[in-house]
């Protein structure tokens, strides 16, 4: 595997070509007009990290200078000034994009959660966008017969269940059977690469929302997941991709999103905001209940509830538990229909009594231990109304133990106890592939 951090693009001309001075202008030429097409920004960036994407265009296009390129992408794989890098790319004579792949929400990102999507044309740049959310995870040998390099460029928010690893991990899959290399462009874990909680999933419910076995919140870039995955054997059969991960610079492990200077970019329509992504490895949980997650609100994830939750109960016994980091406030909310991020949400058109997990000092702040706290307090104080959706909760969780801990009454802390040695494992483990 090949990171990639300091070199500077300097064009070949061999002499002894005819054609080699008329090569070597077409060359500078191109090169000047795609920086000034990708706007002077890029000259003087002035965001604290520079992203992979951004680091491709101005230190390693000789990675896809003259290749067919695949490119696994959202509408998060932006350059700095906000250009799509789908469409610079396609705009430039130098590289041909040939494919477009799409994780859930789309290449734009423009499609609800857990929306099917079918293969079409990008209207942007007129090229096959496939679909790798529905009946197709990964790309089939005929979408990667015309390409040379497969890349991949999404914004990803730092938790198992978000499936945009799992793509990560299937189009990585899929290169290295085709024998083609495969190029991580890395951007920031919006929530710090620091945090690790959760149960490390079992093998019994590998689903899409849990690929490999790694806890809920893992503390990794996109980088460096593809290089533990790659190198612990975890793709199918072995397989091992060509893979080079072009590695951010000025990111550091303690980094929120927001001190990155990075513009925020709602990486699906329910993360709508950084606050959002903060809460969601432990709010995330909650989809696992008849409790509604706050889908058909301003703040999903970040309150939670439903009609039969009084709200100045259960702020009033978490508050008690002392969290580190947050504070609960008794609320009612109503969701409602939004076609684009919650067509149908729980509990639509009815008034919810719950309460909003307000993060006050997000450096000490435990998302998953906080949202076993929010289940073990509804299930005990509102047990005639409660209820799991079995399958989802063991899935989003990793095991069948969190549920059925909570069911016997086991403590919270008790809970969080219980994965101390497999973490304790999984840490030893990551430290291996941290590239920051």
């Amino acid at each position: 595997m090949k990171t990639l951090e300091k070199r500077s693009f300097s064009p070949r001309v061999r002499g002894d070509q005819v054609s080699g001075f008329k090569s070597f202008v077409s060359r500078i030429t191109y090169h000047v007009s795609l920086l000034f097409a990708l706007h002077a920004s890029l000259f003087t960036l002035t965001s604290q990290v520079k992203t992979g994407a951004d680091l491709l265009v101005l230190k390693y296009f000789h990675l896809i200078e003259g290749k067919r390129i695949g490119l696994v992408t959202n509408h998060t794989g932006r350059l700095a000034n906000g250009v799509f890098l789908a469409d610079a790319l396609h705009a430039n004579s130098a590289t041909k994009i040939v494919a477009l792949f799409g994780p859930e929400h789309g290449i734009r990102g423009d499609a609800p959660d857990g929306a099917k999507m079918s293969d079409t044309i990008d209207a942007a740049t007129g090229v096959p966008a496939y679909s790798l959310y529905g009946k197709i995870n990964k790309p089939t040998p005929e979408m990667l017969k015309n390409i040379d390099v497969l890349m991949y460029d999404i914004q990803d928010i730092g938790a198992r269940f978000y499936t945009y690893i799992s793509t990560l991990s299937y189009a990585m899959e899929a290169a290295a059977e085709a024998g083609i290399p495969f190029l991580v462009l890395d951007r920031p874990n919006p929530i710090r690469g620091l945090g690790v909680e959760g149960f490390i999933r079992e093998d019994s419910l590998r689903t899409f929302v849990g690929l490999h076995p790694i806890p809920i919140s893992h503390g990794m870039t996109t980088g460096e997941l593809a290089t533990l995955f790659n190198e612990e054997g975890w793709l199918a059969n072995g397989v091992k991709a060509r893979l080079t991960v072009v590695r951010m610079e000025g990111w550091e492990r303690t980094m929120w999103y927001d001190e990155t200077d990075l513009p925020w970019i709602p990486p699906s329509p329910n993360m709508k905001h950084l606050s959002t992504a903060v809460v969601y490895p432990g709010m995330c949980l909650i989809e696992g209940t008849n409790l509604s997650e706050g889908r058909g609100t301003e703040r999903p994830f970040e309150m939670i509830g439903a009609p039969f939750v009084r709200g100045e109960v259960l702020a009033r016994q978490l508050n008690d538990a002392h969290l580190p980091g947050v504070v609960f406030d008794p609320i009612e909310f109503t969701p409602k229909s939004d076609p684009r991020s919650a067509p149908r949400p729980k509990h639509m058109d009815q008034v919810c009594g719950g309460v909003l997990i307000r993060v006050v000092e997000r450096d000490s702040f435990e998302p998953v231990r906080t949202g076993i706290y929010v289940l073990s307090a509804v299930r005990r104080l509102f047990p005639d109304d409660f209820k799991w959706r079995i399958g989802g909760i063991d899935r989003l969780a990793g095991t069948k133990e969190l549920r059925q801990s909570i069911d016997a009454g086991v403590h919270p802390d008790k809970i969080v106890e219980a994965w101390g040695d497999q973490l304790g494992a999984f840490k030893k483990l990551r430290m291996r592939y941290l590239l920051y």
